[in-house]
């Protein structure tokens, strides 16, 4: 059995100036977006040029933030919302929703494919591969800060969260999210984009392969305390949210690699002539 290490939540202290971790997770999750979308923009297929990419960040930082926000208050604490409508604006208290943050990059990236005169789904598909660093990096956070811990197990990689009343041996789950929802979805929708695809395939295998590697997590995952299990004593409040991710994502790859067969072929040449 391990110990969580209990981390200090501040990194560091500079006088009244206190450096938390998870805001450091955040940067550097905003870091690596920017390093990735770089090195894409270099590809002569891409819809996005270097002097662009700054500005793609900055619209997808506040589809993060205000979508993660609006998320958990909508899909996690509706109803004290509805007791309590500044609840949405007490930020310090914690509480974001990754599904809410990808229903904000999306608007965002929405506004930002209008802005620049590109086709929506051609921005997506850029916009894909740089986002599941960003995940591990907020898994990171979840993990020194002792947040979404696990369920308890018997493991001999289970672990003790000092902050946890119970004090019970627990999958860390955050980790296994690190794990699936950061480096390994990484590593997939990285190597499926490096040759072009239909547009949209990429978008699509990104919502696959997050939505089936959270569905699995949820099964170590300790459920949140106000709401427990959603359907069948089983079935998560973060799996129901997956569920449409997935058939999004296995619609779009279809209709990604079938739209081509079923556009009109224009009349070859000797066609013409006859």
């Amino acid at each position: 059995m391990l110990t969580h290490p209990d981390f200090d939540p501040v990194a560091l202290s500079l006088g009244p100036l206190q450096v938390h971790w998870y805001g450091i997770m955040y940067l550097f999750a905003f870091a690596s977006a920017w390093f990735i979308a770089m090195r894409r923009s270099k590809r002569e297929d891409s819809p996005v040029t270097k002097a662009q990419v700054e500005n793609l960040i900055t619209y997808g930082a506040f589809g993060v933030v205000l979508g993660g926000r609006v998320g958990y208050v909508v899909f996690y604490n509706f109803e004290a919302w509805m007791r309590d409508p500044m609840l949405l604006f007490r930020i310090w208290e914690g509480g974001m929703s990754f599904h809410g943050g990808l229903i904000g990059v999306l608007l965002a990236m929405l506004f930002y494919a209008h802005r620049i005169h590109i086709p929506y789904f051609r921005l997506t598909d850029f916009v894909a591969p740089i986002v599941p660093l960003g995940l591990a990096f907020g898994r990171l956070g979840n993990f020194i800060g002792q947040e979404l811990w696990g369920r308890p197990t018997e493991g001999p990689w289970a672990m003790v969260f000092p902050k946890d009343p119970d004090l019970l041996p627990r999958h860390p789950s955050q980790l296994y999210q690190f794990a699936m929802e950061g480096v390994l979805l990484f590593s997939l929708v990285y190597w499926f984009s490096r040759k072009p695809r239909p547009t949209g395939a990429v978008s699509g295998v990104f919502l696959i392969g997050y939505a089936c590697f959270r569905i699995i997590a949820e099964f170590a995952r300790e459920p949140d305390q106000h709401i427990q299990f959603d359907l069948y004593g089983w079935v998560t409040r973060g799996q129901l949210l997956s569920l449409p991710m997935l058939l999004l994502g296995v619609a779009m790859v279809i209709y990604a690699y079938a739209l081509p067969k079923l556009a009109p072929q224009s009349d070859s040449p000797e066609q013409k002539k006859i």
